[in-house]
């Protein structure tokens, strides 16, 4: 939906340039990748963290 927003917005300019779809796809990849790896860290973080010291500081 947004290339096909931006393909037809840009239709309209003298100088205009043609934009892929996979650029598209490329940034929701490197997005989804981006948010894969953060949630995996935070949750080895979790797991491996020792639960006394939390319960200590509260």
């Amino acid at each position: 939906m947004a290339w096909y927003g931006a393909s037809k917005w840009l239709d309209s300019f003298a100088y205009r340039i043609d934009i892929n779809w996979a650029i598209f796809g490329l940034a929701a990849c490197l997005a989804f990748i981006v948010a894969l790896v953060t949630i995996s860290y935070e949750s080895i973080k979790a797991a491996t963290a020792n639960p006394v010291d939390s319960l200590r500081n509260e």
